[in-house]
C-alpha cells in the first residue's frame, strides 16, 4: 500500500441539525476568504499528515456539502461522505424504533464503518481544534493506536465556554498513569455571573465543576475495532431506552464502557488551546474575529484555498 493509504482518517461529524445557530452551519463562512470551519479542519489535517476525509452528513444536504468540500479540498485529499439519517438501519437490530431526534454522536461514527479501514481521528463540523491537536493527533495514530489504545485531546474546560449559552462536554478524570479513568457527558455547562462553573440537570440540580479539568471536545482517535463495540452497545441502548426519545448514544458512553470493562486505555493528548466553535449564532462574530487574528499571525494564510 502507499502511504497515502496508511494515513489516518479524519471522520468530520457534520449531520447536526443546527437547532440552537439556527441554520446550516457546516457551510457558514467564518474565515477571511470565506472558510468554513471544517475548512481549517481539513487545512489541519493535511499538513499533519492525515490522508482521507469521511464526512457524516444528513441526506438533504449532501449534495449541498459535497459541491462546496469536494470543489475545495477534492484534488488535495480523498473525500468520502457517510449518511446519518435518525433511523439508518443498524447490523443486529431489527425493529430500530421510530424517532425524530437523531441517535447521538457514537452512532454518527458507526454509519461511516463501510468507509473506514484504519485507525482515524472523529471531529465535530463544528469546532476548531487548532494545528497543534491535528499534529499531535496524527502522530499517536501513525505510531501508536491499537484495538485496545485510543486516545482523546484533552482541552481544558474554562477554555472551552461560550459567552452565549450553555455548551455539552465530556468530563474527565485521569488515573495515575495519565489515562482516561472516567468520562461523564454534560449536556448543560455555563458560567454563571458569579463565576462558577456549573452543570444543569434536566430537573434542575446544579452541579459545581472544577474549571480546570480535562473535557472532550469530541476529538477522539479511534481504531477500526471501535465499530464492532459500539454496535453491541448500541443494541443494548437501543433496548434500555425504546421509548426514551431524548436518550442520545454518545461517544464517551462506549468509551468508558470499554474503560471501566478492561478492554481499552485512552491516552490524554493535552492540549492547552482555547476552544472556538459556533454552537450559536452569536458565536459567530467572535470566531472570526479570533480567526483574524491568527491569520495576521502567520498561524494560516489570508486564503486557505490557494
Amino acid at each position: 500500500m502507499t502511504n497515502k493509504e496508511q494515513a489516518p482518517v479524519l471522520l468530520i461529524l457534520a449531520a447536526g441539525m443546527g437547532s440552537r445557530y439556527g441554520g446550516l452551519k457546516q457551510a457558514d463562512q467564518v474565515g477571511p476568504s470565506g472558510e468554513t470551519i471544517i475548512d481549517y479542519s481539513i487545512y489541519d489535517a493535511i499538513r499533519a499528515g492525515f490522508g482521507k476525509v469521511v464526512m457524516v452528513v444528513r441526506q438533504n444536504i449532501l449534495t449541498e456539502m459535497r459541491a462546496l468540500f469536494d470543489n475545495r479540498w477534492g484534488h488535495q485529499i480523498d473525500i468520502e461522505y457517510a449518511i446519518q439519517e435518525v433511523n439508518v438501519p443498524v447490523e443486529g437490530i431489527d425493529n430500530l424504533p421510530e424517532r425524530q431526534k437523531p441517535w447521538g454522536t457514537a452512532h454518527a461514527v458507526m454509519v461511516a464503518e463501510g468507509v473506514i479501514d484504519r485507525p482515524f481521528a472523529v471531529i465535530n463540523a463544528d469546532d476548531f481544534y487548532g494545528a497543534e491537536a491535528f499534529a499531535t493527533m496524527s502522530d499517536f495514530l501513525q505510531n501508536q493506536a491499537a484495538p485496545n489504545h485510543y486516545a482523546m485531546v484533552g482541552y481544558i474546560l474554562q477554555n472551552t465556554l461560550s459567552e452565549s449559552g450553555h455548551v455539552s462536554r465530556g468530563i474527565c478524570t485521569a488515573d495515575d498513569n495519565g489515562y482516561l479513568a472516567t468520562i461523564v457527558e454534560h449536556t448543560h455547562i455555563q458560567r454563571l455571573d458569579d463565576g462558577r462553573i456549573v452543570n444543569t440537570y434536566s430537573d434542575g440540580r446544579q452541579v459545581v465543576l472544577d474549571e480546570n479539568s480535562y473535557v472532550s471536545m469530541n476529538f477522539w482517535g479511534l481504531h477500526p475495532a471501535f465499530f464492532a463495540e459500539a454496535r453491541q452497545q448500541f443494541k443494548d441502548f437501543v433496548a434500555a431506552n425504546r421509548h426514551n426519545e431524548k436518550a442520545e448514544f454518545y461517544i464517551p458512553l462506549v468509551i468508558d464502557t470499554l474503560i471501566k470493562a478492561g478492554k481499552i486505555k485512552v491516552e490524554i493528548l493535552s492540549c492547552a488551546a482555547h476552544w472556538m466553535g459556533v454552537t450559536y449564532r452569536e458565536d459567530k462574530p467572535v470566531v472570526e474575529r479570533k480567526l483574524r487574528k491568527l491569520v495576521a499571525e502567520g498561524q494560516y494564510p489570508e486564503n486557505l484555498f490557494e
